[in-house]
């Protein structure tokens, strides 16, 4: 097959109206990217965002962090094929993202009708690797560069979001400065790249203007932001400015790291109205041993109380983590150090992950293999216990009240509004908050003042305060 491959150029003014579905997997990251590629078929002339039944080509975008990932992917490039048979319309399945950036050989091997891939540093080849695909069947086209990732992208239409509710991403910077040892990204992704803050300014003011109340600020690491630029650039400067444009929403930040959480970074999230006191910091650890061991040296000194830090730093600080178990070498003894961290740390929210040994990182054949088994029991006991301090948590919630902003109207009358409240991150990572009492006229995108009333399990229970629409 690989002597059908074609390199193909960017160009404008194609799409002849065709139609295209996307498909997107993965973290909110992988979302950004599709709409980098929606964007620029939509200025080229496709017509985006059909499902699949009625689409002329399907998009697929993918993840390739890890072994569930790739498996994930497979399987829904798998069903975007089947739609090219038994009287469908469809005539291309392109697969673009994270898995052909790593294994574009892989991706035409084990799914031999992908029409065409797309790298992750080529995403402004879509409107031609599509327009190819759907016009020259039998055919494979490959737009992956070589070598390590290196550019940026800005989609053409700003304020396009394929966020499913009133908030949007805005990825504030591509790749990642860390070499973690079990992490495959910078080999995926490159390293850090940040975008300029003018650039993200105008962007954000675009999607508020549009419509979005929420602003989620995402990147690989978010406390890195400007490191790379050496012009002093940080993420603190970043967030005044977006604080300061005009408006009602708010701003969330998504995966930092323990070692950058600078007293500057803190106090210009207290200082900034519009920014929610919203921590999410990986920690992956609590063992020394185990953290020297996936190279996260540099944190050693800050995971300890890292949480009482925050909460004593910024009011009403809200810290989620997330922890590796299972990484080669790890005792019992170091999984009991971070079971004792975790509660001492009472984290709002907590998700853990079991060791996947990935190609090309320096953990992959590392000796001290924990069983599988052994690993998932681990994560097991540690979700119990994150279980039983959120319902800890949210129960002492009880009778506070918070602002939702609401997403989702009720399926029936007399039914609950789906939102979330400033300790709630989009796309039910941390849990929903549901809404009673409402009037008829609330909307999507309302921030309501409300009343915690309870709970079931990671979901909030709520009702709105009598003239509470702010």
């Amino acid at each position: 097959m690989s002597s059908k491959k074609t390199v193909v150029e960017p160009r404008s003014d194609i799409g002849r109206g065709d139609k295209i579905a996307l498909v997107s997997l993965g973290c909110p990251k992988n979302l950004v990217d599709l709409q980098v590629v929606a964007s620029a078929l939509r200025c080229a002339g496709f017509d985006v965002g059909v499902g699949e039944g009625e689409a002329d080509a399907i998009v697929v975008n993918t993840c390739a962090f890890i072994e569930d990932a790739r498996r994930e992917a497979v399987a829904a490039i798998d069903e975007a094929c089947s739609r090219k048979h038994g009287g469908g319309k469809c005539r291309a399945v392109i697969v673009a993202g994270c898995l052909p950036q790593r294994y574009k050989e892989a991706v035409f091997e084990a799914c031999p009708e992908v029409d065409a891939v797309i790298g992750v540093d080529d995403l402004e080849t879509a409107p031609e690797i599509v327009r190819r695909a759907i016009d020259e069947p039998g055919r494979s086209f490959d737009a992956v560069s070589r070598g390590r990732p290196k550019k940026l992208f800005t989609a053409g239409e700003p304020w396009f979001s394929l966020a499913p509710g009133p908030y949007a991403y805005l990825k504030i910077g591509e790749g990642c400065r860390h070499a973690c040892a079990f992490c495959a990204i910078p080999g995926i992704r490159g390293r850090l790249r940040s975008r300029p803050v003018p650039v993200l300014v105008e962007e954000a003011a675009a999607l508020v203007g549009r419509g979005i109340r929420e602003i989620n600020v995402i990147a690989q690491d978010v406390t890195s932001y400007g490191m790379d630029l050496g012009d002093g650039t940080t993420l603190a400067a970043l967030l005044k400015r977006l604080d300061a444009i005009p408006g009602e929403f708010r701003i969330r930040m998504l995966y930092g790291h323990p070692a950058r959480l600078t007293d500057g970074f803190l106090d210009a999230v207290a200082s900034c109205p519009k920014v929610v006191p919203y921590f999410d910091v990986p920690v992956q650890h609590a063992s020394r041993d185990i953290l020297c061991a996936m190279d996260r040296r540099d944190t050693i000194a800050h995971v300890p109380r890292m949480a009482q830090r925050l909460r004593s730093r910024v009011p009403g600080a809200v810290v989620r983590t997330t922890c590796l178990v299972g990484f080669p070498g790890e005792t019992r003894k170091d999984f009991d150090a971070l079971m004792r961290y975790v509660e001492e740390s009472s984290f709002d929210h907590l998700g853990a992950f079991v060791f996947s040994p990935e190609e090309g990182t320096k953990a992959f054949d590392m000796p001290g293999a924990v069983a599988r088994r052994t690993a998932e029991r681990r994560r097991e006991r540690l979700m119990l216990l994150q279980a039983r301090i959120v319902a800890e948590t949210l129960d002492a919630l009880a009778g506070s009240v918070v602002t939702v902003l609401l997403e989702t109207p009720p399926a029936r009358r007399g039914g609950a509004w789906i939102g979330r409240c400033e300790r709630q991150a989009p796309d039910d990572i941390d849990g929903l908050t549901r809404v009673k009492g409402l009037p008829p006229t609330a909307k999507p995108g309302d921030f309501v003042r409300c009343k915690i009333t309870g709970h079931a399990g990671y979901d909030i229970n709520a009702v709105a305060l009598a003239g509470g629409e702010d």
